[in-house]
């Protein structure tokens, strides 16, 4: 008979290998990795978040449709020319929004969104600005400000006004307005600084696309711009919200004696002198 061979024999089956046991180290090293991988990428995440909403806060990144300072007609319009005439351009920076340009008066409103005198004049005056507006006899440039901030502490006001500025992009600025001025709470309380009454209002205002309007108040994409307005107003030397400027020039104690009525007559006024200017003939030019 043959001999069968053994496993430590030549020609037999070899034995198995004997598997080295992982050490604890060997073990958790994979999930270690993973998680270090993990933390990196995160880390890295917020750093570039950081990052970018700080760029942010220097960046002016004016809204759709700001413009700037309103442009008086100084002359005569030239009635030769058949083209029609084109909007001259402001050299100013682009930190107002207008409402129903190319008219001859412009009323410049300076409004805080957390300041209750801005609110009591948005109240009082909204039925003359809009029959004034739809009579075709202003136009209105809106310039937010934020110095409430500084009186009552944080930054509730800038972050409301990067919101309006944000629906302006979508060109429901008056409307979102129109919520804060219907929901305004206590400047005390920093209520404006809230994304949810912030997502609340825009709800309220109405066809605002909230996937374009979410990304934009949480980056703060006009924050920058919003500082610059409030910057250029504490320069104009104008004193506090609410003022006003019709074409360019203050209105006096607009927070004691201007009245609805007074606003109509010297707007009407303006009107009259702005046309007259620009009726005016010019001289002809001597014949040699």
């Amino acid at each position: 008979m043959t001999e069968s061979k053994g496993p430590g024999k030549s020609g037999g089956a070899a034995a198995p290998a004997k598997k080295k046991r992982k050490g604890p180290l060997a073990k958790i090293r994979p999930y270690a990795v993973g998680i270090m991988a993990v933390v990196v990428v995160f880390g890295g995440s917020a750093l570039i978040g950081a990052h970018v909403r700080a760029s942010k806060d220097d960046k002016v990144s004016a809204p759709s449709g700001a413009v700037g300072p309103a442009v008086v007609p100084t002359g005569p319009v030239d009635l030769s020319s058949t083209a029609s005439p084109t909007p001259t351009a402001s050299s100013g920076p682009n930190l107002q929004v207008a409402v129903r340009p190319s008219v001859p008066v412009t009323i410049t409103v300076y409004e805080d969104l957390r300041s209750p005198d801005s609110k009591a004049f948005a109240q009082e005056y909204q039925d003359v600005l809009r029959q004034l507006l739809t009579t075709g006899q202003v136009q209105i440039h809106y310039q937010l400000v934020t110095a409430s901030d500084r009186t009552y502490g944080g930054s509730s006001s800038q972050y409301a006004a990067n919101a309006a500025a944000c629906a302006q992009d979508q060109g429901r600025f008056t409307q979102f307005v129109q919520e804060v001025w219907d929901h305004q709470p206590d400047p005390h309380s920093g209520g404006l600084g809230s994304e949810k009454l912030i997502k609340s209002l825009a709800h309220k205002a109405k066809k605002i696309k909230m996937a374009n309007f979410e990304p934009c108040i949480e980056q703060g994409d006009h924050k920058g711009w919003v500082i610059k307005s409030q910057a250029d107003f504490a320069h104009s030397g104008l004193g506090q919200v609410p003022a006003l400027e019709i074409n360019d020039k203050p209105v006096k104690d607009v927070r004691t004696s201007l009245t609805p009525a007074k606003l109509r007559t010297m707007v009407n006024k303006e009107a009259k002198r702005v046309i007259a200017l620009q009726a005016t003939p010019t001289a002809s030019p001597a014949l040699s």
